[in-house]
């Protein structure tokens, strides 16, 4: 039996000085100013918020006067006069000294009330608990929310009621209203403990609707729309913590991995100075349809998203506040799946009609639906939508990203809201790559953000629809001239077809010394699932510069795009992956790798790595195990070696349910094609990813080891999906996919046999 090698056992416990032996010393030093300093970190602005209809907005600068404060300084959007509206002086807590240090803020509707969040702590992804403090601009008093029996970070999601007098939040599972004038806390609900929840939500629901905060303020400050979470019957989920105590100890996560028992999840509104809860009733099953959107359309209405398991049918449902019953609107299907995270709802004509994301005619387009169902469209063409980003009702006209000629880059357009005459493209044409808009709420202004593959990002303030930049906050020169000192090659956008028809879309990094007569090794960059694209044209910080580093080694650094990510090339370019995910994914890159070898002399098609993390980590077990005539190495970080130990929401909506599509999750899952392993591999995984479980890559050894394949393995005590916690986590894992890919791929150029 072939051994299993273990690096964690082996490399890394050698002195540095041996990674330096393997590593040239100038590419350590590159990877420590990449991953362990400031050096290419950029400036950023804000954060900024839009007040006074757009009129005016506020950003967070250093006090000149406070050392380690800041200030939060309003401008008005026209002229750029400055004011500073609250100084680090007022955020003083009473009996302390110093300024509180706040991760974000929000302002009441009329301004006159700032909202802090403090001291935050991290759930899941994101830091969504903490302290919350109000700040009385008129004032000056300084309160920190939550009642004395509140213990320290322990709220969430602390929103101020549309008057501004009150605020509600959660804590510890139950929901809050704090009124500002007294502080006096009124309980919403009740009977929170570890299996139910009020206005928050479960892991899965968090991790694939992006849907955190489960709370609604209606229009008029009454009531409280929110979600309720019933876990009883979800399994748990334990992470092993071996590394904080004497004793390691376990972490309980209600996790529903394909196939089995979600939560029950009801929606309900409540009187916002307490009561009973009033129950909407939307019909179904509560374990097997969703309840991903819930916005108030009036004071006394909602609209309500129910989609069912399998998420190809979603309903639109007007529910009645003070009695929960509920009538449809209209209901959107696809023989596929329907993304939730697509369908953004803005009402018009005093809640008469509202727009809707669909991909009806097979292409994702901006409806109007009117409230008996009728649908008009408002972007027809053969393009899709990637987002709207504002409308301007009083105008008439509808704002969005798209990019019709160029599915690695996005734009501003903006169109009639009754879908006539032309799309008038707002993006300078002079500037190529990716724009990103937070438009004010008069739809005059847009703070702008710009960046290309490479292009550091910039942002200004730009006057709508004219694009005319007002002013710039950020240009990142001191970055810009950084990245031109190191000399290497722009990186280069390509097309590859396929013999089967399809044409998919990819960037290029070549050596700044590169020879063309000379044959170069290939990395292939993969992430290859409908969660995201690699092949982006816009600035990618410290991987970005990772993969210049390498080339400058003597690599040629690639990706490609395969069909069924969610690139802007319609509806049937997504969805043909359904019911197969990793199948014709990894076919198309192996593919391409093959085009690219056999068309490029100056690729060795005998020398060729792959590597991507999560869904990338996956995608590269497949290309190892399906094709190991075309991928010599691979480096997997945090895969899915078995689409059964992944959610119920992101696995069933691309695969369907394993009870009615076994086979399709046989073949689909790499670990069932690991007998085709012949080259390198690297599998990379931290013990404490609540995402994509440990036990996936456990697995995954315990089928290599049974079929005698030679493996190296590298655990990451205690991390998550990031695998970023921890002094020098991030610069040791860049540094170990350097090593292993120097040691098991050598750089620089053969001479053509």
């Amino acid at each position: 039996m072939r051994r299993v090698r273990v690096l964690l056992g082996i490399a890394f416990l050698l002195p540095l000085v041996t990674i330096q032996a393997q590593v040239p010393a100038a590419a350590i030093e590159m990877l420590r100013r990449i991953f362990a300093s400031r050096d290419f970190s950029g400036d950023g602005f804000g954060p900024a918020r839009w007040i006074e209809n757009g009129t005016a907005y506020t950003a967070v600068e250093r006090s000149p006067t406070r050392r380690g404060g800041v200030d939060i300084v309003r401008y008005v959007t026209a002229t750029g006069d400055r004011g500073v509206y609250v100084a680090a002086e007022q955020l003083v807590p009473p009996g302390d000294s110093q300024p509180l240090a706040f991760d974000d803020y929000a302002w009441s509707a009329d301004g006159k009330q700032l909202l802090l969040f403090t001291n935050t702590e991290r759930v899941w992804r994101q830091n969504t608990r903490g302290d919350y403090w109000v700040l009385n601009r008129s004032t000056g008093a300084l309160r920190k929310l939550g009642g004395p029996d509140a213990p320290p970070s322990s709220l969430m999601y602390a929103k101020f009621s549309p008057q501004g007098d009150r605020v509600a939040y959660v804590r510890q599972g139950d929901m809050y209203v704090e009124r500002l004038a007294d502080g006096k806390v009124t309980r919403l609900t009740t009977g929170a403990d570890s299996l139910h929840v009020n206005g928050m939500t479960d892991w899965v629901y968090e991790e694939e609707f992006d849907l955190r905060d489960g709370f609604r303020w209606s229009p008029d400050g009454a009531k409280i729309a929110y979600w309720h979470f019933d876990m009883t019957g979800v399994r748990t989920f334990l992470l092993i913590n071996d590394t904080d105590s004497l004793y390691p100890y376990t972490i309980p996560i209600q996790y529903p991995k394909a196939g089995t028992v979600n939560s029950a999840v009801t929606a309900g509104v409540v009187s916002a100075g307490g009561g009973p809860t009033t129950w909407l009733r939307v019909g179904g099953d509560p374990r097997d349809d969703y309840l991903p959107r819930m916005q108030w359309t009036g004071a006394s209405e909602l609209l309500v998203q129910q989609m069912n398991r399998l998420q190809n049918t979603d309903r639109l449902l007007l529910a009645d506040a003070t009695t929960g019953n509920t009538h449809p609107v209209m209901v959107e299907q696809d023989s596929a799946w329907i993304d939730a995270s697509a369908a953004e709802v803005t009402w018009l004509d005093h809640n008469q009609r509202f727009l809707w994301l669909s991909e009806r005619d097979g292409w994702r387009h901006v409806f109007q639906v009117a409230r008996d169902g009728r649908t008009r469209i408002v972007t027809p063409g053969a393009f899709d939508v990637q987002s709207v980003v504002a409308v301007d009702e009083t105008g008439g006209w509808l704002y969005y990203t798209a990019s019709p000629d160029n599915a690695t880059q996005n734009y501003l357009f903006r169109r009639r809201l009754d879908g006539t005459g032309a799309a008038e493209r707002l993006s300078p044409a002079s500037m190529p790559g990716t724009h990103q808009y937070d438009v004010s709420p008069d739809a005059h202004w847009a703070i702008h953000r710009y960046s290309s593959a490479n292009t550091p990002p910039s942002i200004d303030l730009v006057a709508l629809p004219s694009h005319q930049i007002a002013r710039t906050f950020v240009t990142n020169d001191t970055l810009r001239s950084r990245v031109t000192a190191l000399g290497s090659r722009p990186t280069e956008f390509f097309k590859v077809a396929l013999h089967d028809g399809a044409t998919l879309d990819g960037w290029m990094i070549r050596p700044r010394d590169f020879d063309s007569t000379r044959t170069y090794p290939l990395l292939m960059y993969v992430y290859g699932e409908p969660a995201g694209q690699t092949v982006v044209d816009t600035w990618s910080g410290g991987t970005g510069l990772w993969f210049h580093m390498l080339a400058d080694l003597g690599y040629v650094v690639a990706s490609v795009d395969n069909r069924g990510t969610p690139a802007p090339k319609g509806r049937a370019w997504r969805k043909v992956v359904y019911g197969q995910i990793g199948v014709l994914s990894s076919a198309e890159q192996a593919d391409a790798v093959r085009v690219l070898t056999a068309t490029r002399p100056y690729l060795d098609a005998s020398r060729v790595a792959i590597w991507g993390w999560s869904g990338g980590g996956s995608s590269t077990l497949q290309a190892m195990f399906r094709y190991p005539d075309v991928y010599q190495v691979g480096m997997s970080v945090a895969p899915v070696p078995d689409e059964r130990l992944y959610d119920t929401i992101y696995q069933e909506r691309y695969m369907g349910l394993p009870t009615t599509n076994a086979a399709g999750y046989d073949s689909a899952s790499a670990i069932n094609q690991a007998v085709g392993l012949r080259g390198h591999l690297l599998l990379v995984h931290g013990s404490g990813d609540d995402n994509v479980h440990f036990q996936g890559s456990q697995r995954m050894l315990n089928k290599l080891i049974e079929l005698g394949k030679s493996v190296d393995f590298m655990e990451y005590p205690n991390r998550s999906h990031c695998i970023c916690e921890g002094r020098g986590t991030t610069l040791h894992v860049y540094s170990l996919l350097t090593r292993y890919l120097l040691e098991h791929l050598p750089a620089g150029p053969h001479s053509h046999n």
